[in-house]
């Protein structure tokens, strides 16, 4: 039987080991954290069952966003440090790799929600942590090679994080109908 799990909070941080941000690192940080909670929330007092199941005509399932979010929101943050090579060469991906990236969307046997929330909790402290500590907002790396990326492109530190920020925003909407189609609760309203 599974267990229910509850939502974690927003990630605070941590004055004692240094000052918070401020201006636009703090208003990255603070849309990052709502965005974060509202899809955080969409998984209050649910199973680890809840949160594997489909409620709508996709393949996702609340955990499996929450573990697709947090695969986003890892691989981004190491290419700001790491640039292109940090992510796989998408135009080169076989049908098993396409396989293995599409587990991201569900809740696999053994994994549980409270794992999955503990692990997006640890990569969102690692993203905070590297916000308020980045040297440059405006250091750029080439994108990786995909299918959907412009050739030459490139992206800041700073697009980026609205990237993971756009992410995490579009997805804490997918979930917010998930749920709502599992049992009718809602974010707000």
């Amino acid at each position: 039987m599974s267990e229910t799990s509850t939502v974690n909070e927003p990630a605070t941080h941590d004055s004692a080991h240094e000052p918070a941000p401020t201006g636009e690192r703090a208003d990255l940080l603070e849309s990052l954290a709502k965005h974060r909670h509202f899809l955080r929330f969409t998984t209050r007092d649910l199973t680890d069952e809840q949160a594997g199941r489909r409620t709508t005509a996709s393949q996702l399932c609340l955990g499996g966003l929450i573990k697709h979010v947090t695969a986003v929101e890892r691989s981004w943050a190491r290419f700001i440090l790491d640039g292109p090579s940090a992510m796989p060469d998408f135009t080169t991906m076989t049908d098993a790799d396409w396989a293995r990236r599409a587990d991201e969307f569900r809740m696999l046997p053994g994994e549980t929600l409270t794992g999955v929330l503990a692990d997006y909790a640890e990569t969102a402290r690692r993203t905070d942590e590297l916000v308020a500590t980045l040297p440059d907002l405006n250091a750029t790396h080439p994108l990786p090679k995909a299918p959907w990326s412009e050739p030459g492109a490139r992206w800041s530190a700073r697009r980026v994080l609205l990237h993971i920020i756009a992410e995490t925003a579009q997805h804490a909407g997918h979930a917010d109908i998930i749920r709502e189609s599992l049992d009718g609760a809602k974010t707000m309203g």
